[in-house]
Order: structure tokens, then sequence, then C-alpha cells
């Protein structure tokens, strides 16, 4: 199977109808599917990214995929923008009930080579960002009966990537804070679950030297890379009522690379 589109054409599987998301950087790449995929579902899905022009162009492409979708700016590493975010959705749609922490950014070099600012800003992006996003979609949950909150992690944050102690670090410090976050907000209804992704087909995987390639290939047993919608269907089913009983869960989604 090269794509699982199945959930995005023809009549989606309503497993989130009538319910309210937000997902961070999801002005392309698997944060877009995860949002695409929401509103086929029956979501309406707020986007937020740190690329204005991106973020408007995808809830488009939503509306025209017939959801409901909107956008604002969002720099996920600022407090009073990712409270402006959840604002927004409860202005446009009301309280968030599904929280996707997706938004990331790369910075790599070894350590010799890495500048602490590198270091520092990768960590804002991934851990305050997704820290900031739980507790102030937290915040509107609880006063409105609970909800469900996704952190994208990476199987670097199991493993660790030469040439990435600043990316590896973030992404295990998601896995912290997702267990932390679920035992705080579990008294509140509010589930929190992470996924860690392994090799997955988008435009930077793409770009990478065809050695590298190679060598990630030869470590999956399903001997192919993932879709972004491999991904986004894995998201969808902790954010739904498929995944009630779940919290604190970490889900592997890499083909068995380093099982």
């Amino acid at each position: 199977m090269n794509s699982s589109n199945y959930l995005l054409t023809g009549d989606a599987v309503r497993l989130l109808d009538g319910r309210v998301a937000v997902v961070t950087g999801a002005a392309q790449g698997i944060g877009y599917e995860i949002a695409r995929l929401f509103g086929s579902a029956g979501a309406s899905v707020v986007i937020g990214d740190i690329n204005a022009d991106a973020a408007r162009d995808a809830a488009e492409r939503i509306a025209a995929f017939g959801g409901k979708a909107t956008f604002l700016r969002c720099d996920v590493t600022a407090e009073d923008e990712v409270a402006a975010l959840i604002a927004h959705c409860a202005d446009s749609f009301g309280p968030p009930q599904i929280m996707v922490n997706n938004a990331g950014i790369t910075r790599d070099a070894t350590m010799r080579k890495m500048p602490l600012a590198d270091f520092r800003t990768v960590l804002d992006v991934h851990l305050v960002g997704a820290w900031n996003g739980t507790r102030f979609a937290a915040a509107a949950m609880a006063e409105h009966g609970g909800g469900s909150i996704v952190n994208i992690s990476s199987i670097s944050g199991k493993v660790g990537n030469f040439g990435q102690t600043n990316y590896s670090a973030a992404k295990a410090g998601l896995i912290g804070l997702t267990k932390a976050s679920a035992k705080e907000l579990a008294k509140a209804d509010i589930r929190v679950n992470a996924v860690q992704p392994g090799l997955i087909r988008t435009a930077m995987t793409e770009a990478m030297p065809q050695h590298a390639w190679d060598a990630k290939m030869a470590e999956i047993p399903m001997a192919r890379a993932g879709e972004p919608v491999e991904v986004a269907q894995v998201v969808l089913f902790l954010a739904s009522d498929m995944a009630s009983y779940m919290t604190g869960a970490v889900l592997e989604v890499t083909g068995g690379r380093y099982m």
C-alpha cells in the first residue's frame, strides 16, 4: 500500500462529527494531513502556523474538500500567541475538544558544530510549544467536559539520531510531557497521548541524499516509507472516542523500524 487515502475521498468515516480541533504546524506536511483528515471526519479545524500565508492556503484547501477550517498565525513558543489561537478557536467554532501539538523545526548539526541558539530554538518550538498548547487547550477543555490532546513526537526521541541532539532531546522530552500531563489532566477527563512517526515520505525527507534514504529504508521491516496520511489516521484514532480508555500512551508509526 503506497497511501491510505480512503478516509479522504468520498464519504469519510465521521469519527469527529461536531468536534472542534486545533492543529499547530498544520500549513504543510504531516500537520496539514492531520487537519485535512480531521475535516473529512467531521471536525471544525483551526490551523495554527507561523507561516500565515501557508496556513490560509491550507484552510482554504480543507474548505474546498467540504470541511470547516480557519487559521491564525501562531508562534507556539509565545504564550500570548497560543492563548490567542485557543481564543480564536472558541470564537470561530467553540472551545477546542481536540488539540494536536505538531509544530516543529530542525536545525541539524553535530554537537561540535551546533550553536547553542539552535539547540535552544528546537527545544523551544517542539517542547515549550507543546507545553503551551497543552496547558492553554486543557484550560479550555476542563471547563467544557474534557477532550483529547495528541503530541507528535518522533522515533528519534526513542533511539536518537546522529546530528540531531537538539531534535532527539526535544522529541524524547515530548514523551515525558505526554505522560506527566496525562496524569495531571485525567481528573478533568482530558486524555493526552503521543505518536512517534518514523520515516515518512514528505518533501523534507525526500530531499535527503539517496545514500541516507537507502540506509533508513534498510532498517524498516515493511521495506517502505510511510505516508503522511498513515500518521494522520493514528492521530485521528487517538483524538476520537475509539481511544476513550487510552491516555499516556505512545504509538509508533514506523513500519516496524527500531522495534
